[in-house]
């Protein structure tokens, strides 16, 4: 597909325009557009069914778009609904990793394996990616554990090797579904530190969330989604403090009991 170019512009990381998705007669996602610069963090707030999770599956191709356009680093991955050739959207999921709110490690790899597998299947040296496996098992606080397997581990623990698999191919992008709506408050504290970890050291992020403290604290920019549509979107404080909508006010209103 053609890329776009911007008269000299550095394109955003990811831009997304006029996106929709329906799931037979029932629209999900209408005329979302959104970008995301690199090195910030995005957080999408909303009820439940208002999207987000779609929105994220879309974007990183598991769910196909009926409509609209993606881009990563202004180049098209789908333009007016059509996709890129199979080959063109493989080079485009290295760009990003994806982390699920229900870990979806392989149950029967260890630790190791969950994080080193993918890169050493795209040809990875194998001494390097388990330096890089073990490193990112320090970063999460989770050194010693490289022979556990995911039933040894608690929801924290496997939520931190999930972040590790993601980070072990290197992405430019990462995308967070509710990472923490398994887990216990105890063990969200955990994953939202590793998060806010990873905001400071400028990983680029959109993470769909129901943790409004945190996406206040961590983000810099929050988008508000309801029925399928962005209801409102802007600075954090601007949004939890002094939103512009109705809806937003009604959500809001629910946190603050």
């Amino acid at each position: 597909m053609a890329d776009e170019k911007r008269n000299g512009a550095t394109p955003s990381i990811l831009s997304i325009r006029s996106l929709q998705k329906a799931f037979g007669e029932l629209p999900v996602l209408t005329d979302i557009s959104l970008s995301v610069e690199r090195g910030n963090v995005i957080s999408i707030i909303g009820p439940s069914g208002s999207g987000k999770s779609t929105l994220l599956r879309c974007a990183s191709f598991l769910e196909r778009a009926d409509g609209g356009d993606i881009l990563y680093d202004g180049n098209y991955a789908v333009k007016d609904g059509v996709y890129a050739p199979r080959a063109e959207l493989n080079r485009f999921r290295t760009r990003f990793g994806l982390v699920f709110q229900n870990f979806q490690l392989f149950p029967h790899y260890s630790v190791l394996r969950n994080i080193s597998e993918a890169p050493i299947l795209h040809g990875e040296d194998r001494d390097e990616v388990y330096e890089r496996a073990n490193s990112l098992l320090r970063k999460m606080g989770l050194e010693g554990k490289e022979k556990a397997y995911p039933y040894q581990l608690s929801g924290g623990q496997q939520q931190r090797v999930a972040i590790a698999r993601a980070l072990a191919m290197k992405p430019e992008i990462l995308y967070f579904d509710e990472p923490t709506s398994a887990l216990d408050p105890e063990l969200t504290g955990e994953v939202l530190k590793v998060i806010r970890q990873l905001a400071e050291e400028k990983m680029t992020m959109v993470v769909v969330t129901h943790e409004m403290p945190f996406a206040k604290a961590v983000s810099n920019r929050v988008i508000f989604m309801a029925g399928g549509v962005i209801v409102e979107q802007g600075d954090p404080v601007e949004v939890f403090e002094n939103p512009r909508e109705e809806r937003t006010k009604q959500f809001l209103r629910v946190f603050e009991r």
